[in-house]
């Protein structure tokens, strides 16, 4: 940069002008070949990372089918171990009756006595509005128990 550049007029006139403004177009495409290398730079990141991420939706496509073989196979013996429970059910069914009746425990039943106080059989909590409690005659409204100390009069 001179100090033509710094005082406008000293720049010239005419072809001077031409010499300007080819010299701000050469720094516009510096900026702009700077700009596409940088871009060219960002493509290649992305396209990496897209092939990095098609490999693993491959790999995880494997795994599901892998894992669908799985279920498939387990389905299919569970389905059969439950034909094969409900065959020894009917067959067995009458001898495991039979052995459950031979060796069952009969319990007598059973009298609570109750002439203890902790023992005696509860009633059901009388459970009521305030004012039904009221007009029932449940509640003293004349001796309160409990008094706030800043609501007693001397």
């Amino acid at each position: 940069m001179s100090i033509t550049d710094l005082i406008p007029a000293w720049k010239g006139h005419g072809r001077r002008r031409a010499v300007d403004e080819v010299e701000r177009l050469r720094e516009n495409e510096t900026i702009l070949l700077t700009a596409l290398h940088a871009a060219g730079d960002d493509i290649t990141v992305l396209q990496q990372k897209l092939a990095q991420a098609r490999q693993f939706q491959a790999e995880a496509k494997l795994v599901v089918v892998c894992q669908q073989a799985d279920i498939d196979d387990l389905t299919a013996e569970r389905d059969a171990l439950a034909e094969e429970v409900t065959g020894l059910k009917t067959k067995f069914g009458p001898q495991l009756a039979e052995e459950a009746n031979a060796n069952a425990i009969t319990v007598p039943i059973a009298i609570r006595d109750t002439s203890k106080p902790e023992d005696q059989a509860t009633a059901p909590i009388d459970v009521r509005p305030l004012w039904e409690a009221r007009d029932a005659g449940l509640l003293d409204t004349t001796q309160p128990q409990h008094v706030p100390a800043w609501a007693v009069r001397d």
